[in-house]
């Protein structure tokens, strides 16, 4: 079959069950946007900066449980880029990233718009290809989704200068991808299940602590039944959030410096920690080392390089997340640890139920966010953006099902409103929510433009404190001086610049306010912008 490389691409794209595209056109990728045309089953947003394409193709992965693809075309278009590629990277999200390119015989001459983007993700990405022969398009695609997808889930980039997207090729396409030297763990070792299930039956007061790493393997039903079945109480990472419902029995809480009181409490007071699909990075557990000294732990994860990076189990365990947890329900599993529970249940339901006295004036955070995710339908989608938003809504939002998304290892503000929009993108009918500050709003606010073409409705809440909260309030606290460089002087006015793009705002100023408003605000048909004016001293630790 003869094809050229373009045509070849969109082709593999189609065999991949690929039904959406986010990306932003340019020179060097014209023949694969042109070929896009005649292909009416996979659609298309156009984005209004290139990094949202990839915020975009995350949200989108995250909740369909498929690749995410992007695609730009080269120099700056690429460059800007990296920056979703990276925050896909360090939280594993699978996604395939397509770079325009200059002619491949004027590759090193530093032409116009030319930059070495596979070099420049290559820190970054879990593989990159530069194609030089339109031949081998149909595998190097095949490979790019089954790298991306398996294992570790992460980003692969396909850079493809135009004249192999021109090049005619006689091609055909594999049915299957056999990599030397890359084939992922999935089951767990027997031997090494049966004393993970021999150091569960000894523990009296274990805990399991669950990752994105859960979500990633499709596993948040089986961790549910593991935790059920042993009685064992749960807490999470940030990217972990939602795998259970805020009041579930269970469910403890978010650990880490910005965590929950009684998650960590469990973490310090365990006797046996149990890993799933989480790096333990430092925000989560600040003292790897102490947690080392005073218990055993078990490391459950798909990457083996993370087994160790941080902590040392004591029983290792590579594989999938959602094969290991059907491999340990198959299992004689019996764990006593009730009293243990019950102490831990009781400083979280005075955690859950402690009210906060009225302000008037300004909102209170954890007001807001309890009311507002007491508000959401079971199956919603909650994306939220980085800096004293973020930890407010970790903290305190109600998640009765609601599905959580964040960026967690890079922090990348302004990926709250571009992943929101893969998220409606994916699956319109979900009732999808974003959290931001007026800081990273800013970030992103062009993707309103997405909103409006897509008539979308999504739920805006902007947090407006005036201020780059989280870093004005580091900045308030020794050793440092006091803010600086932190006053948001020169915003817009964010009810007129919605208003631009067509969509509606309300405010909400007062305490006493918020749960009328919140009730007007979700019950709006349509996109809308709801401005909570919070205190610039409000802090993350009220």
């Amino acid at each position: 079959m003869e094809m050229t490389g373009a045509q070849i691409l969109v082709e593999g794209l189609r065999r991949e069950g690929v039904s959406q595209i986010f990306g932003y056109a340019g020179a060097t990728i014209c023949p694969i946007v042109d070929e896009l045309r005649a292909a009416p089953e996979i659609g298309y947003t156009l984005v209004r900066t290139e990094q949202n394409a990839g915020h975009m193709a995350s949200g989108y992965a995250r909740v369909t449980g498929k690749v995410g693809v992007c695609l730009v075309t080269s120099g700056p278009r690429a460059t800007n880029l990296i920056t979703g590629i990276a925050t896909a990277y360090l939280d594993s999200i699978p996604m395939v990233a397509i770079t325009g390119q200059v002619p491949s015989h004027l590759l090193g001459r530093d032409i116009f718009q030319e930059v070495d983007i596979t070099g420049a993700v290559s820190a970054f990405s879990k593989h990159s290809y530069l194609v030089k022969d339109a031949a081998r398009l149909p595998r190097i695609l095949k490979e790019a989704f089954y790298i991306a997808a398996s294992g570790r889930p992460g980003p692969v980039l396909i850079d493809i200068p135009i004249d192999m997207q021109e090049q005619m090729a006689d091609v055909s396409f594999p049915s299957e991808v056999d990599i030397r030297g890359y084939h992922p763990s999935v089951r767990g070792n027997d031997k090494q299940i049966a004393h993970v299930v021999e150091a569960i039956s000894r523990a009296k007061q274990p805990v399991i602590c669950a990752g994105g790493g859960v979500f990633l393997a499709d596993a948040a039903a089986e961790l549910l039944s593991f935790a059920e079945r042993t009685g064992i109480p749960v807490v999470t990472t940030m990217m972990g959030l939602s795998l259970l419902p805020t009041d579930h029995p269970l469910n403890m809480g978010m650990i880490g410096s910005h965590g929950n009181v009684c998650a960590n409490k469990a973490l310090a007071k365990s006797d046996l920690l149990i890993m799933i699909g989480t790096r333990v990075a430092d925000r989560a557990i600040l003292s790897p080392d102490e947690i080392k000294r005073r218990m055993p732990s078990i490391h459950i994860d798909v990457d083996p390089a993370e087994i160790g990076k941080n902590i040392q189990p004591e029983l290792p365990l590579v594989g999938n997340a959602k094969v290991i947890l059907n491999q340990l329900l198959e299992r004689d599993l019996s764990v006593d640890a009730k009293d243990w529970v019950a102490a831990l249940r009781s400083r979280r339901e005075e955690e859950l139920s402690r009210e906060e006295p009225l302000q008037s004036g300004s909102v209170t955070p954890r007001l807001l966010m309890k009311c507002l995710g007491q508000r959401l339908r079971p199956d919603a989608a909650v994306c939220t953006d980085v800096g004293q938003n973020q930890i407010w809504a970790c903290r305190h939002l109600w998640l009765g099902g609601c599905r959580f998304l964040t960026s967690g290892g890079l922090g990348t503000m302004g990926y709250a409103l571009p992943a929101a929009i893969g998220v409606k993108t994916a699956q319109p009918e979900r009732q999808t929510v974003v959290i931001c500050g007026d800081g990273s709003f800013q970030m992103a606010m062009n993707e309103l433009a997405a909103v409006r073409a897509g008539g979308m409705d999504l739920k805006i809440v902007l947090i407006q404190n005036g201020v780059l909260g989280l870093v004005n309030q580091i900045q308030s606290t020794p050793p440092y001086h006091g803010p600086f460089g932190v006053e948001l002087d020169g915003s817009p006015d964010f009810a007129a610049v919605a208003a631009a793009y067509g969509i509606p705002s309300m405010y909400v100023e007062s305490d006493g306010d918020v749960e009328r408003t919140l009730d007007r605000f979700l019950a709006a048909p349509g996109a809308g912008l709801l401005i909570a004016r919070v205190a610039p001293t409000a802090s993350t630790n009220d």
